[in-house]
């Protein structure tokens, strides 16, 4: 089996800078592997690591900080056997449907391919749309929600938890997954592994090698940080009077 998991490098919150007018300050920012992708990394790892002769690839797009070494350690120590980053200046501005077309691209390079993975959403945008789209392009059965996969003869069997039940389905490969960020806990990645991904095949590609080109089709307007808004605080007494304006309060809501 052939599988493939997609991951995306965003910025870490707390380095994030805002300016004056509230925009926000990328330029000194650390980046990190999307906490959702982490889900859809191990539960790939899980799968690839059931037998023997799987290959599990992990697929990134982005701009130049895909080949920054320490991020491409990280993701090759947590279970991908090879790392495949399509890099191009346009894609630090793609939107879901341009990433999407850039990662099908990418996958139908790799030959056959018998499911890829996704975290439920990135961790910047989160608009839970890359997966489902890439699954479209692909024409590939394509499932979100996911929190549960086992592999099933040559099928997927995977769980999806609804408001009020667990939906069992089996899915026919190759198929797309996208799963909750409940699905499985990441794993840390040990010294040996870490060792490990050093010697582990690195190939960064250009988006010009692409038929697609990475560009956006809907128009960012703003993107600002939300101002600080004082909150609104009421106190009460622990007496009579107190508790009876508490529970006036509460009725009202």
């Amino acid at each position: 089996m052939k599988y493939v998991v997609c991951y995306k490098l965003v910025p870490n919150e707390s380095s994030i800078g805002v300016m004056p007018d509230k925009s926000l300050d990328l330029a000194n920012c650390e980046w990190e592997i999307g906490q959702y992708d982490l889900r859809a990394v191990e539960t790939a790892a899980r799968l690839a690591e059931a037998s023997e002769g799987n290959l599990l690839i992990a697929l990134t797009a982005g701009n130049a900080v895909v080949e920054n070494s320490k991020l491409k350690k990280s993701i090759l120590a947590r279970g991908p056997h090879e790392l495949l980053a399509v890099e191009g200046d346009a894609l630090s501005r793609a939107d879901s449907f341009a990433t999407a077309q850039v990662l099908a691209e990418a996958i139908r390079g790799l030959g056959e391919v018998d499911a890829v993975f996704f975290g439920e959403g990135s961790g910047d945008l989160y608009s839970q749309q890359v997966g489902n789209i890439t699954g479209a392009l692909l024409g590939w059965n394509t499932v979100n929600a996911v929190s549960s996969v086992q592999l099933d003869g040559d099928c997927l069997l995977v769980e999806r938890s609804l408001e009020e039940c667990t939906e069992v389905l089996r899915v026919s490969l190759p198929a797309a997954v996208s799963v909750t960020s409940d699905s499985c806990l990441p794993r840390l990645a040990s010294m040996k592994e870490i060792l490990k991904a050093n010697k582990k095949v690195s190939n960064i590609s250009s988006l010009d090698d692409y038929k697609a080109d990475g560009e956006r089709r809907t128009t960012e307007v703003s993107l600002k940080a939300l101002g600080q808004t004082a909150r609104k605080c009421e106190l009460v007494h622990d007496d009579e009077a107190g508790i009876a304006a508490a529970a006036a309060w509460l009725r009202k809501l």
